[in-house]
């Protein structure tokens, strides 16, 4: 049974986040999207082993500093730019058009928030749906480098910068990533720096075989 997607309302349905395997429009499977991405080196085939076939739950292991992600991307529409902004930004020049001429981004814009919806939901198509994760304690850094206007094709990359176990909570790890967007002209319209924590394989093996 096709899996059903969930839209945010910031989000154009008519333009599903592409597949980072190949260009243009993707068709809806009932798997979730497959990663494209790099490790920094390969492992020993045991519990800290990187996992990255189809089906696999990714955990903390998964995410050695260096690797990198291509998310896919997605078409922003002037549509989707007006809904969010009415519901949760309503500033001038992201609901009205002819304010936003006379504003200085010369045209109309989406929301900052919009933006990093966009990239929540393209980390979430990418990689986040099929993992251990168990949420973040917080973004060290968010910038806003370019507007984003209609039309505009954005995709998004995700590289690691750190990783290491959670010392209050050994079942877990952390994880640092830098999450970069751009547009159709490779200009990065934003960039975030945070971290994420997700349970880990080893030492969920290590209590199993104390058992």
């Amino acid at each position: 049974m096709p899996r059903r997607r969930f839209y945010h309302p910031g989000m154009d349905p008519t333009t599903p986040p592409t597949s980072p395997e190949r260009e243009g429009a993707r068709t809806e499977t009932p798997e979730r999207t497959r990663l494209s991405s790099t490790f920094p080196q390969e492992r020993s085939a045991d519990a800290t082993a990187p996992h990255d076939g189809p089906g696999d739950i990714l955990g903390w292991e998964d995410f050695p500093p260096g690797r990198v992600i291509d998310c896919g991307s997605t078409t922003v529409s002037r549509e989707a730019i007006l809904d969010f902004a009415r519901q949760f930004d309503p500033q001038p020049f992201h609901v009205d058009e002819a304010a936003a001429g006379h504003s200085l981004f010369g045209g109309l814009v989406a929301s900052g928030w919009h933006t990093c919806a966009m990239a929540m939901r393209l980390m979430c198509d990418a990689y986040l749906l099929r993992t251990t994760s168990q949420g973040s304690p917080g973004l060290d850094e968010l910038r806003w480098l370019k507007p984003v206007r209609p039309g505009d094709v954005l995709r998004l990359r995700m590289t690691v910068l750190d990783a290491r176990p959670m010392r209050s909570k050994p079942d877990l790890g952390l994880v640092q990533s830098h999450w970069e967007l751009f547009n159709q002209d490779d200009a990065a319209v934003l960039s975030m720096k945070g971290w994420a924590m997700f349970r880990r394989r080893a030492h969920a093996m290590a209590q199993e075989q104390t058992r």
